[in-house]
């Protein structure tokens, strides 16, 4: 029998995020130890295990090729997720991706040179695409409206908690070896690469006790299985619910009316009428990206190498950086479909944008250019009281990131989407967040190397500019159901193509909760409003 209760579904499913979170740090951990630096050293000393003190590693563009081709595998496995999951359903494209996964990490952790690296974080990242894409979809298409955005916004949780858990794994086992000062075991890093493989058998075999996506189910046409579904997890097991019954009657007419729109494929996306949302979408994971945040994930030795730490004093200030990142992603859980999606991620540009400009000022003031540095992108130095101040930007950085950003990137997409064409958009939309990982992870060696403070400076002018194109462009979706949602973008009272101004759209949690508690009157008005909205958007494609 299938596991009925939502918090367990959704618990379940985002360890598909994990396995994010595990990649992050089975390659950030690594590039601050000397055992990856030597064994991959590129540097003028020569082949593997030479003193360890001349190991600087890969080269700036290699190493951020080297992290660079999880996102590049991501980005493609997040366009093939959609049209995989809208053929064999939600539920088997994120038991896919586990497999997926096993045979990437399989390779990362026998790899013998940096080709064979490459090739497997490409295979890790082509299941990270698919999980990445599919499981907000999933639960999304699950999920009371009420609650949606706790439930989606755990994928990010799981997203912290994989980094933290995998950077402590690599952090004890950094250690493995030490007993040889000038040689180091390469098991320090091929354990955690092994062991990242764990959640995925755990993620594959957990998925076959729960349930479809009832959405996926009423496309397909299979009824029955979508009543049993929404009985099971809405209505307590009780078949004549009222939210049971209304949200049953919700699906039924949208699918009926996306009928008239069989055979979607991507280039339906970009029609007119689609195009709006499908910028919005594709934006929201953009910007995540562009915030910067990874920087402070991937690159944070570099970081706090240029505020005077390194070995063993640098790894455990990450450390703190990803417990700041597991903690204050709760609030956004707790609260966010009460906050809405508008005000979280307009506070969360404004406070990055602070702390970046911050970090470019401290570097700019205080910051001694290293020209004989080792690793050349660690480029600069502070020491003392702006060092001390560095540290602290980050850290508030990330505490800003988190509760806002982060999770609310993951929660929005797959609520702009209508059903017909939400596995593809999500698809699209996750993938644009990897190309642009993919960009930055080349990028920000070199950037550090080259342009060094202004680095910073650079992604604060992305965060002024998504402030903006939040406040004017991005609709608010907390608390309504995914065919309420739709209603938004068709209002023909609204801007032709975009629908209700952004501005104008407000949160709907107290209505939609009692809604789901079968407050009959609030039903039959919702359903009345539901029916003129779809009404009211057929007609103009009957005129045109």
């Amino acid at each position: 029998m299938a596991i009925g209760n939502i918090y367990a579904i959704a618990g379940v499913s985002v360890i598909g995020g994990a396995l994010f979170g595990f990649d992050i740090t089975s390659l950030s951990a690594q590039l601050g130890m000397q055992s990856f630096l030597c064994y991959f050293n590129q540097g003028p000393e020569g082949p593997p295990f030479n003193d360890a003190e001349k190991c600087s590693g890969p080269r700036s563009l290699v190493k951020g090729g080297i992290t660079a081709s999880m996102s590049a595998g991501s980005w493609i496995g997040a366009l093939c997720s959609g049209p995989v999951s809208d053929r064999l359903g939600r539920k088997k494209s994120i038991m896919i991706g586990c497999i997926i996964w096993v045979i990437g990490s399989t390779l990362c952790c026998a790899a013998q040179n940096i080709p064979m690296l490459c090739i497997g974080r490409l295979i890790n990242g082509f299941s990270v695409g698919i999980e990445s894409a599919q499981v907000p979809v999933y639960i999304a298409e699950i999920s009371p409206p009420s609650k949606r955005g706790r439930f989606i916004g755990f994928q990010q949780w799981a997203i912290t908690w994989g980094i933290l858990i995998m950077y402590y794994m690599s952090y004890g086992a950094s250690y493995i070896g030490e007993d040889n000062s000038r040689e180091y075991s390469t098991t320090s890093f091929r354990l955690p690469w092994g062991l990242q493989m764990i959640p995925a058998f755990v993620l594959f075999f957990m998925m076959m006790l729960l349930p479809e996506s009832p959405r996926w189910l009423a496309r397909k046409d299979h009824w029955d299985e979508t009543h049993a579904v929404l009985t099971l997890v809405h209505g307590k097991g009780d078949p004549n619910h009222p939210f049971v019954q209304t949200e049953l009657k919700e699906i039924r007419d949208m699918v009926e009316f996306e009928r008239q729109h069989a055979n979607v494929t991507y280039l339906d996306l970009f029609k007119p009428r689609m195009l709006n949302r499908t910028f919005i979408g594709m934006f929201t994971q953009i910007w995540s990206q562009l915030t910067g945040m990874n920087v402070m994930m991937y690159y944070i030795n570099d970081v706090f190498a240029m505020a005077g730490y390194s070995g063993e004093a640098s790894l455990l200030a990450s450390s703190i950086n990803y417990i700041i990142n597991v903690f204050m992603t709760i609030p956004a859980l707790l609260w966010m479909d009460r906050w809405g999606r508008r005000p979280t991620l307009l506070v969360g540009a404004f406070f990055m944008c602070v702390w970046m400009l911050s970090n470019a000022g401290i570097l700019a003031t205080h910051g001694v250019v290293q020209e004989d540095a080792v690793v050349a992108s660690q480029s600069m130095k502070v020491t003392g009281g702006p060092a001390k101040a560095m540290v602290a930007c980050t850290y508030l950085f990330v505490a800003s990131f988190a509760p806002t950003w982060g999770p609310v990137s993951w929660t929005y997409p797959p609520e702009l989407f209508p059903l017909r064409l939400r596995g593809k958009g999500v698809a699209l939309a996750t993938s644009s967040n990897w190309a642009f990982n993919t960009a930055l992870g080349l990028f920000v060696p070199e950037a550090f190397a080259n342009i060094k403070w202004k680095t910073y400076l650079v992604f604060a002018v992305f965060l002024i500019v998504m402030f903006i194109h939040v406040f004017f462009l991005f609709p608010e979706t907390a608390g309504k159901t995914l065919e309420e949602t739709e209603a938004i973008f068709e209002d023909p009272n609204g801007i032709k193509y975009i629908g209700t101004p952004a501005w104008k759209t407000r949160v709907s949690s107290r209505r939609t909760a009692r809604l789901e508690a079968g407050d009959v009157g609030d039903i039959e008005s919702k359903d009345h409003n539901l029916a003129e909205s779809q009404t009211e958007r057929v007609e103009p494609e009957k005129t045109s």
